[in-house]
């Protein structure tokens, strides 16, 4: 049970949505958007979430698009997991996201929900950084997009009342070579040890990684040192792991050292399955 009261609003419109977060930050109500809840439930219930009124962005049009406009992937940021794990129009986010929790939660998990939250791993951004995806971002200035890479650094940075309305992926990375692994302590469910997703683009391997850090990452100078083909792959990826700036955290699920010692043996995994021979 969740120790406190809040109001509840469903917005049909991103202008309702802004102009109501506006008027309850105004009236110092605290608010919140909302689109799946798992995480309000969740830290609620440990205080470490407090709201008094919250803005479903579900009802929102904008929010529950899944289809394709030319040569471009739209994915509304109200979408649940389960419904992309099911549709499959972006496989390596499907295999990524079938690994979130279970199915029953993958039901309520909002692939926005995923990506803005608190909890460190936040997994379904993953093939975003990969594929150098567009955000669209609504607020009281209307909608702005761009990179992913420009707006998420450790965590997707909007300005206060701005939401996440959807994420645009090029066609083309849909169908390209991909590997998804998830190592955990123990069971199938449960948080990483380790998360990697990688793709090929051409000769190109890119790698990013959850689990390891307080924050999902991409490296570009991991990639650099991972795809120097003049050394044997295993020196490359101890290479690959001297470049590495992000903090290498120690929690429940395994010590920093054993981590590494996870994302080595993962690597070596991801250049044998990407590899061009």
């Amino acid at each position: 049970m969740i120790p406190f009261d809040f109001e509840f609003y469903r917005p049909t419109s991103m202008r309702e949505a802004v102009d109501l977060f506006q008027q309850l930050d105004l009236e110092g109500k605290q608010p919140m958007y909302f689109s799946g809840g798992t995480e309000i439930i969740t830290l609620g219930r440990v205080n470490q979430i407090y709201t008094n009124a919250v803005i479903d962005i579900k009802g929102i049009p904008e929010c529950q698009v899944r289809h394709f406009d030319n040569n471009f992937l739209y994915l509304g940021a109200g979408s649940v997991l389960a419904d992309i794990e099911q549709e499959n129009p972006f496989p390596l986010l499907t295999d990524v996201s079938k690994e979130v929790a279970d199915h029953t939660t993958r039901r309520k998990v909002t692939i926005g929900g995923n990506i803005c939250g608190n909890i460190p791993y936040r997994e379904a951004v993953l093939p975003f950084l990969l594929t150098e995806s567009e955000v669209i971002i609504c607020g009281s200035s209307g909608l702005r997009c761009c990179q992913i890479q420009e707006a998420f650094d450790g965590k997707l940075h909007l300005n206060r009342g701005e939401f996440l309305v959807q994420l645009v992926t090029e066609r083309k990375y849909l169908s390209t070579p991909y590997v998804s692994i998830k190592r955990r302590k123990q069971w199938d469910t449960g948080y990483p040890v380790v998360t990697v997703a990688a793709i090929r683009v051409g000769q190109e391997i890119r790698v990013a990684f959850s689990g390891l850090s307080p924050f999902p990452f991409r490296s570009k100078e991991l990639e650099i040192a991972l795809n120097d083909n003049s050394i044997a792959a295993e020196q490359r990826v101890e290479t690959a792991i001297t470049t590495l700036t992000e903090p290498i955290v120690s929690d429940t699920e395994a010590s920093a050292e054993y981590k590494l010692f996870v994302m080595k043996n993962v690597l070596l995994d991801v250049i044998t399955a990407l590899e061009v021979k």
